[in-house]
């Protein structure tokens, strides 16, 4: 019993490592710009499905230069998505916003659906496929790779934020713009990297778990429901408890699927995500009055 709980317990740190990148990327643009970004999802399928179509055949690119340039291409996607559909509706009501991000979505979708088809693409895993023993538990070399790479990735935008102009820049946008543009600070050219950085997290999650899970023209969709629920989880806003959120609901669909039936990991994800909006709105790492920072 041991060893399946250990199994279950480290397949849960892998999935919910790849919602705790999906679910930072919500609270990044929602803390910059007050918008939710439903296209957050779309962002990880652009970032694996560009790398599977770079990388593939005879003419393909090698492996590395494949997932860079795929990174590169999702950021140019968040940029755009921020600087022709979120910019223009500035000063637009919540629901409004929500409805460009989703009609954003939609389109994403439709170009990758006409660009790629509907097919499901594998990518070969990064340093093989020999399973590693812990105990009588088995673990991919790639599930050490998500783990790593989301780690460094959190890490990265920690750092980022506190010991960066930049990222000071767009923490001071998030406090309070009018202050922010009125010391000298380009509040726009903030807002474009505050996307560019959150499509990077999503290309970077979808790269990494792209061979374990395969990645399709579809794959952002149900991606990005669980971020958007881990980000809720953890508490809206609050970066470093969206990824908490994250590895929490990675744990709880684990566990849940191996000790009660696969067949309920996702309704026992969202029933404990609609729980906590029931008796704790803030999320379970929110302030019950949060400030955003």
């Amino acid at each position: 019993m041991f060893d399946q709980i250990l199994q279950f317990l480290l397949t849960g740190v892998t999935v919910g490592a790849t919602y705790a990148l999906v679910a930072l990327g919500f609270a990044i643009i929602y803390n910059a710009s007050d918008v939710v970004n439903f296209a957050q999802g779309e962002f990880v399928m652009i970032g694996a499905m560009s790398a599977v179509a770079l990388s593939a055949g005879e003419n393909g690119l090698p492996m590395l230069p494949a997932m860079i340039l795929a990174v590169l291409i999702t950021i140019g996607v968040g940029i755009l998505l921020q600087r022709f559909a979120i910019a223009p509706a500035r000063g637009a009501s919540v629901v409004t916003t929500i409805i460009i991000t989703i009609g954003a979505s939609i389109f994403l979708r439709g170009v990758a659906l006409l660009l790629w088809g509907k097919d499901i693409f594998a990518m070969a895993h990064f340093s093989g496929e020999t399973p590693l023993h812990i105990g009588n538990a088995t673990l991919l070399p790639q599930n050490l790779w998500v783990m790593g790479g989301a780690a460094l990735m959190v890490i990265g935008v920690h750092l980022f934020f506190n010991y960066t102009l930049h990222g000071k820049a767009i923490l001071a946008c998030a406090c309070n713009r009018t202050a922010a543009n009125l010391v000298g600070i380009n509040v726009g050219m903030m807002m474009l990297v505050a996307y560019g950085l959150s499509a990077l997290l999503g290309a970077t999650a979808g790269i990494l778990v792209a061979p374990i899970t395969f990645t399709s023209y579809d794959a952002g969709v149900m991606l990005g429901l669980k971020g958007f629920s881990a980000a809720i989880l953890g508490g809206f806003g609050n970066p470093m408890g969206a990824v908490a959120g994250g590895l929490l609901l990675g744990l709880i669909e684990s566990l849940s699927a191996g000790l009660i039936s696969s067949g309920y990991k996702d309704a026992i994800g969202f029933i404990i995500l609609l729980l906590v909006l029931f008796f704790r709105p803030s999320g379970l790492f929110g302030k019950a009055s949060a400030e955003r920072v």
